[in-house]
Formats: C-alpha cells, sequence, structure tokens
C-alpha cells in the first residue's frame, strides 16, 4: 500500500484540481472555493484513477471527495440498462444513504439524464424496484438492502465501474462484513474503489488488501482537539433527571439558538416532544424528517424562527447556522471524534460559544476519554436550579424596566400599585409598594410560589445525589439505568449511536454477575439464525432495523440458539415487515422471521444458553 504525497500548494483552489467541466460548474454553483484536505488529497487521486483509502472523521467533506471522482467516471452518454448501475456506494445507515445521494445529486446538477437512487431497509420495496427497472447511473445503499436487490435480481453490479465503501469502521462494526464481502465479490474485476473510515483497525486493512488494487493511502490529521472559541463545560446528571436539567439550563441560556445532541433517534424525538410540552420553541431532526422539511426547520433556525434544534449526530451533519451560540450534549458521545463535531456546531463565524455535556455518574470514564484525546479538561458546573432560572428570568424582565420608564405613560399602574398597598397615591407604604411590585415579577417569571418551593427542594435532592450522596434506592435506579443503557443500545448511525451493541441472552435464572434480568415484552419472534451459523446479537439488531425500520427501543431479549434466535419485540410486526427482515441475511443465512409458537426445541441445552455478549 503506497502513501499519497501530500505536499500540495497553499490554499489550493477547485480549479486546481482539474475536474471536467460540468462538475467545476456544479461546484461553482455550490459556492465551493476551496477544497477542504481530503477533498485536495482524494480527486486528483480518484480522477487518475487509483483506488484509495481515505482516513478521516465525520464532517472532513469526504463525500464530496469521492462523490465528485464517482461522477467523472460515470456515462451518462450510455443507455441505462435495466437494473445494471455503474456505481455503486455501500453506507452503514439509510440515513448517511439519503445524504450521500442528495450530495451526489446536488453535484451532477449539469449532468443531464444522470440518475441516483439510495436503497436503504424500513423503505417499501416496490418503488426501489421500479426505480431500477427504469435504470439508474448511481445506487446508493445499505449492504443489507443491496443484498435483497441482488438476490431478487432487480440489481446487476455487472456494469459498476465505481464502488465506494463509507464509514467502513462502522459498517464492519454492526456486522456487514459478510454482505460487504458477496457485494464486493459480485462487482467486476476491473472497477475502481474507495474507501472510506474515520480509523484504520486491521480489519479494515484486510478489506483494503483484499479488494483494493495499491490503494493510496490518504490520512487527514485528526480535527482540531481544542476549539479555541467555545466554553467546555460538563455536569453530572443522573439519567432521569436530564429532561428538566435541559430545559432549566435552556431557560437559564442567553444563546441564540441552541443544538441539543442525543445518540438515538428515538431519544430524539422523545427530547425534543418534551421539550416542545414545557413551551420551548423546538423541532427535531432525524431519520424519519424527509430532506424538504429538514431545510425548512434549518431555515427556520437561521430566521430566529425556530431556537432549539433536537438532533442525532448523522441528522446534524453539514449543519452550519451562524445564531448557535450553545450546544448541549444530551448524551455524552461514545467517540471523542463525534464530541469534536457537535462542539464545531457552535462558535463560527468570529463568535463565541458554549457546549455543556451532561454526564451520567457511570459515564465518567467515557468523560476522561474524550479529555485525554482532545488534550483538554472540561470544565465541571452545576445545573441552573428552578431558583436560578425565576432570577435570570427576573433580571431580563427588570433589565427592560428602565427603557419602559424612559417611555413614561405609567401613572395608570403606579396608582394601582399603591392602591394594593393600602395607601393614597404618592403616599402609600414603600414597603407594600415594593412587596406587591416583587409578587409582579414573582409571577412574571412563573414564580406562584409553594411549587417553586417543591422544585427547589427537588432539585437539591437531585443535586445530593448526582454529587455522590446516592442512596441505596439511588443506585438501584442507576444500576437499572446502566443495564437499560447497555441492553438498548444501538450502533445503527441513522438511530445516531455509534457505540458497540450488546445484549444479554436473559435465562429464567440470570448467571452470577448478569445483573437484572429484563423481562421480555411484546410478540416473540424466532429467526432461522443462531450461533452455530456465527450469529451475533448486532448483526441480528442491524438486520431488524436495517430491513424493518425498527428502532433500538422496539427490540427487547435476544436468545441465541444452536439453530435459531428467539427476539422479543414489543411493536407487533405486519405481513409487510415480516417479508422485509425474512429476506435479510445474518451470517449469510436467511432470517425467514415468524412468531414464535413455543415449541420445544426452543430450549437449547445449557451449554449453549450462555450470554450473547460472551460468544
Amino acid at each position: 500500500m503506497s502513501t499519497a504525497d501530500l505536499t500540495l500548494p497553499t490554499e489550493p483552489t477547485f480549479a486546481d484540481l482539474n475536474l471536467p467541466a460540468a462538475l467545476q460548474a456544479a461546484v461553482d454553483d455550490l459556492g465551493f472555493t476551496t477544497p477542504s484536505p481530503i477533498q485536495a488529497r482524494a480527486i486528483p487521486e480518484l480522477l487518475s484513477g487509483r483506488d484509495i483509502t481515505g482516513v478521516a472523521q465525520t464532517g472532513t467533506g469526504k463525500t464530496a471527495a469521492f462523490g465528485i471522482p464517482l461522477l467523472a467516471a460515470v456515462d451518462t452518454g450510455a443507455d441505462v440498462a435495466r437494473g445494471h448501475v455503474q456505481a455503486l456506494v455501500l453506507t452503514p445507515t439509510r440515513e448517511l444513504a439519503m445524504q450521500v445521494a442528495d450530495a451526489i445529486e446536488s453535484f451532477a446538477t449539469h449532468l443531464p439524464g444522470l440518475r441516483v437512487l439510495s436503497v436503504y431497509g424500513g423503505a417499501p420495496y416496490v418503488p426501489q424496484q421500479r426505480a431500477l427497472r427504469d435504470g439508474v447511473h448511481v445506487v446508493v445503499g445499505t449492504p443489507g438492502r443491496i443484498m435483497d436487490h441482488m438476490e431478487r435480481g432487480s440489481l446487476s453490479l455487472d456494469g459498476v465501474r465505481f464502488l465506494v465503501l463509507d464509514e467502513a469502521d462502522e459498517m464492519l462494526r454492526m456486522g456487514f462484513a459478510e454482505d460487504v464481502e458477496k457485494i464486493f465479490g459480485q462487482a467486476p474485476a476491473q472497477r475502481q474503489v474507495a474507501l472510506f473510515s474515520a480509523t484504520m483497525p486491521p480489519a479494515i486493512r484486510t478489506v483494503a488488501e483484499t479488494h483494493l488494487n495499491e490503494p493510496v493511502e490518504i490520512t487527514v490529521s485528526r480535527q482540531s482537539s481544542t476549539t479555541a472559541s467555545v466554553e467546555q463545560t460538563y455536569a453530572i446528571v443522573p439519567f432521569r433527571h436530564k429532561v428538566g436539567s435541559l430545559v432549566r439550563v435552556l431557560a437559564t441560556s442567553d444563546a441564540d439558538a441552541t443544538i441539543v445532541f442525543t445518540r438515538t433517534r428515538a431519544a430524539a424525538e422523545e427530547v425534543g416532544a418534551a421539550l416542545v410540552e414545557r413551551g420551548v420553541s423546538a423541532a427535531t431532526i432525524s431519520g424519519d424528517v424527509a430532506q424538504k422539511e429538514r431545510e425548512r426547520i434549518v431555515e427556520r433556525l437561521r430566521s430566529g424562527a425556530l431556537d432549539v434544534l433536537v438532533a442525532t449526530d448523522v441528522a446534524a451533519r453539514g449543519l452550519d447556522v451562524d445564531r448557535i451560540g450553545l450546544v448541549v450534549n444530551f448524551d455524552i458521545p461514545r467517540e471523542p471524534e463525534a464530541y469534536v463535531h457537535r462542539i464545531g456546531r457552535t462558535g463560527r463565524a468570529g463568535r463565541t460559544g458554549r457546549a455543556m455535556s451532561f454526564v451520567t455518574p457511570h459515564e465518567r470514564g467515557k468523560l476522561k476519554h474524550i479529555e485525554r484525546t482532545i488534550r483538554a479538561e472540561l470544565t465541571e458546573v452545576e445545573v441552573p436550579s428552578p431558583k436560578d432560572v425565576s432570577e435570570h428570568r427576573a433580571r431580563r424582565m427588570l433589565d427592560a424596566v428602565v427603557a419602559r420608564r424612559e417611555a413614561g405613560r405609567l401613572d395608570l399602574y403606579t396608582q394601582m400599585l399603591a392602591d394594593r398597598a393600602d395607601g393614597p397615591a404618592g403616599t402609600g407604604d414603600a414597603a407594600a409598594v415594593l412587596e406587591v411590585a416583587a409578587a409582579l415579577l414573582a409571577l412574571a417569571v412563573g414564580d406562584d410560589g409553594p411549587r417553586q418551593r417543591a422544585e427547589q427542594e427537588e432539585f437539591e435532592r437531585e443535586r445530593a445525589e448526582a454529587r455522590g450522596g446516592r442512596t441505596r434506592e439511588t443506585h438501584r435506579a442507576e444500576r437499572a439505568e446502566r443495564d437499560s443503557d447497555r441492553t438498548h443500545r444501538h450502533p445503527r448511525a441513522d438511530r445516531a449511536d455509534h457505540g458497540d451493541h450488546r445484549r444479554r441472552d436473559h435465562d429464567e435464572r440470570p448467571a452470577r454477575g448478569q445483573g437484572i434480568r429484563r423481562p421480555a415484552a411484546g410478540t416473540r419472534y424466532r429467526i432461522a439464525v443462531g450461533h452455530t451459523h456465527g450469529a451475533q446479537p448486532r448483526g441480528i439488531v442491524g438486520a431488524l432495523t436495517n430491513e424493518g425500520g425498527l428502532t433500538g427501543s422496539e427490540i427487547g431479549k435476544i436468545d441465541i440458539f444452536g439453530s435459531f434466535s428467539l427476539v422479543d419485540i414489543s411493536t407487533p410486526l405486519d405481513d409487510a415487515t415480516i417479508d422485509r427482515i425474512g429476506r435479510a441475511h445474518v451470517a449469510g443465512k436467511a432470517l425467514r422471521i415468524a412468531v414464535d409458537k413455543g415449541a420445544p426445541e426452543r430450549r437449547a441445552p445449557r451449554s449453549e444458553r450462555r450470554p450473547a455478549h460472551a460468544r
């Protein structure tokens, strides 16, 4: 594997990259002038026909780095054969597939007739099949759905000239290694390949050595670990107190606009709904938000019609809004690179910004990992109390009093205050007038007395827990929280959760040290893969979410047996969803999902009933 000469002219422009005229025109239309480092290094190599491995983090502009050369390799003058494509991009998630397809289309505005299609699980097959039948040049999709179309005969790779593996490390971590191998195996031997990954572990190097032809390795340095214009803080917040803490943080912030980051799409939707219920001007961007709606939400954020945006990491990619003065990590990211990318949403255009991370008591290790990586310490702060919220609102209201007094015409209100203080105008008791004014101010900021006092007392108890004064009940709650977090973690980036997925295989009596057994919920389904086939929990979850469109919270206990597995799903599956999931492959075998009938063989020998995470 050779290494590219990274010596470049100072501040190269896109005009220096010798792009085809149609692509240069599109770049000009988009307002691109200076390529990012990965673009400046990857585009010339790909245009020359070389295979590359690009090591670059999210947010470095890698979509354009492979999307522009990909379009240069496509022959739009040739007839589009049924089911045959010229370029294929593999992504780990449907949200990223949609984003990449949109970006490629934006680069192809001066290539009339070029057709781009995104295919992914959770969407109906028929429209995708119809589009493939009519003919497309570029397909962007998740490995599971790509494999399904290949097996159905609706997609052929015989004509592929350009193949991209985007976020390769995430794709392999999610259990798509076998699908990727099969896809590469069915693509022509003479093709150009671009592999992009945030990291380059041995497994990715093996893929590159096996499927790429003398690739040029291009590494872009890690994003700056310190954002000088961003004040970085954190607060210890138990999980169950996060929403209340967020509301108080927003209520005491002077930022023009705020982005709240969550790990999963489900969490983003729940947090967004909770904020709206509490009167916050908030909206959510997730995988269910269409591109047109996303653009409308972002425009509202830019114009000031919207103050708070709740988003996952993937959904917020490419978001550039100068008004954002605060970033709140509602869920601390598992990867330091994601943290850097998140806080980079603020402190732009010469402004200063603030980033605040909520860290649960058992996540201190993750915080330390981020600090070591970025080579900086975050400052611990206290979450604002209800009293702080009232004080902040009152000060802002009093700041407006000066201008109102200067405007005059207050005689009516002065008289009314004096009357309420039981004294004639101008001669009322000053202390009584002041008390009436204070009561008015308290009401104006939402402090009605007893309720506010109770909220403050509850906050003091929460703060005592966060500081370490935890009771037995608190320990139990945190243990349950850890178990819930472990059970419901989801590796899908379209759920914006980039961590490993580990599920417990609970027996009727958990093995010593396994923690709290989570009871089965919903409907139990049987799938036709087990640990003798090499099935892993993350592969099963990936198939259920990619092809079935399920969320992590809908997937319960997973029992992996010898030749089959049992999965609890809280939401009953309709026939169409069962059909989609049944055709998905895990460990090279179709799932063939069906409601479990409780057959005798469902109980595997005790030697096989091991925790799923240990297999």
